[in-house]
C-alpha cells in the first residue's frame, strides 16, 4: 500500500508541476530536487513494486490494489481538474482496508456494509479539504473543481456537514464494544478501537476548523490533520471489527 500510495503521489506531482511551479515551493519538483520524468519513471517503479507485493496475498488482494490504484491514476490523469474531483476518493477510501484484511484473512471484513458509507463520506469531506488547501493555486490554472464552482465559504459548509455525517454513521453503526467516545473516557473504560475513534474525531474537528482559514497554508495543516483523524477513525472501526471477528 505504502507503494502504490507513492505511485500515486509521484504521478501526481510530476503532472502537477507546471502549475505548482511558484505557487507550491515546498514541493520537490518546484525546489529543483526533482524533475517530471524522474517522478514518472518512480510511479512506474512503485506500482510494479506495490502489485508485486500484493499478489502473494491472492488474487482478491491484487484486485483491490488496482481497483485503488487506479482511482489515484484518475484523479491524476484528469478527475483532479474537474468538479468531479472528490469522486476518485470517494470510490478508493472504502477500499483502503480491504487488502490487509483479505490479506492476512482471506475474507472481507465484519460490518463492511457499514463502514462502506462511512468510509465515502470520508473520502468525499478529505477531498474538497483538499481542493480548499489548493483553491488559489486550481483559480489561477482555471482548474473548475468542486471547491471552485462552489466558493470557499459554501465548500467549507459541505466539508464540515460531511464530517458531521460521518461521525454520525461512525458512532450509530460501530462495531460491538465501540460506543461514544466521551463517554467511555468519562468511566476511563477505553479499548484500544474507542482511543483511536476518540483522537480521530478530535483531530477531525481541529483539521475542520482549521480547513476554514483564509490562509492556504493554515488550510493544508487543516487537511493533514483531517486525513489523520481519518485514518485514526478507521483503526477504531477495524479494532472493534477484530473484536466481532475473534
Amino acid at each position: 500500500m505504502l507503494a502504490l500510495q507513492g505511485s500515486i503521489g509521484a504521478l501526481n506531482d510530476a503532472l502537477d508541476a507546471p502549475i505548482d511551479s511558484g505557487r507550491k515551493p515546498g514541493k520537490p519538483i518546484p525546489r529543483g530536487l526533482a524533475t517530471s520524468g524522474a517522478a514518472i519513471v518512480l510511479a512506474a517503479v512503485l506500482l510494479g513494486v506495490g502489485l508485486v507485493l500484493s499478489a502473494p496475498s491472492g488474487a482478491p488482494t491484487l484486485l483491490v490494489a488496482i481497483g485503488g490504484v487506479a482511482c489515484g491514476y484518475a484523479y491524476d490523469l484528469g478527475l483532479g481538474r474537474t468538479a468531479l474531483s472528490w469522486l476518485p476518493l470517494v470510490v478508493a477510501l472504502p477500499l483502503l482496508p480491504l487488502p490487509a484484511w483479505l490479506g492476512a484473512t482471506g475474507s472481507l471484513p465484519p460490518g463492511l456494509v457499514a463502514l462502506a458509507p462511512a468510509a465515502a463520506l470520508a473520502g468525499a469531506s478529505l477531498a474538497i479539504a483538499n481542493a480548499l488547501v489548493d483553491l488559489e493555486r486550481d483559480q489561477a490554472g482555471r482548474r473548475p473543481t468542486i471547491v471552485v464552482r462552489l466558493g470557499r465559504r459554501w465548500a467549507w459548509t459541505v466539508h464540515v456537514l460531511l464530517i458531521l455525517a460521518l461521525a454520525l454513521v461512525a458512532l450509530v453503526a460501530a462495531p460491538r464494544g465501540i460506543g461514544p467516545p466521551v463517554a467511555g473516557l468519562a468511566v476511563g473504560g477505553l479499548d484500544v478501537g474507542e482511543l483511536a475513534l476518540a483522537a480521530g474525531f478530535g483531530l477531525l474537528g481541529i483539521g475542520a476548523v482549521l480547513t476554514g482559514a483564509s490562509r492556504p497554508t493554515v488550510r493544508e495543516r487543516g487537511w493533514e490533520l483531517e486525513a489523520i483523524g481519518v485514518a485514526g477513525v478507521g483503526l477504531g472501526w477495524l479494532a472493534g471489527a477484530g473484536g466481532l471477528a475473534s
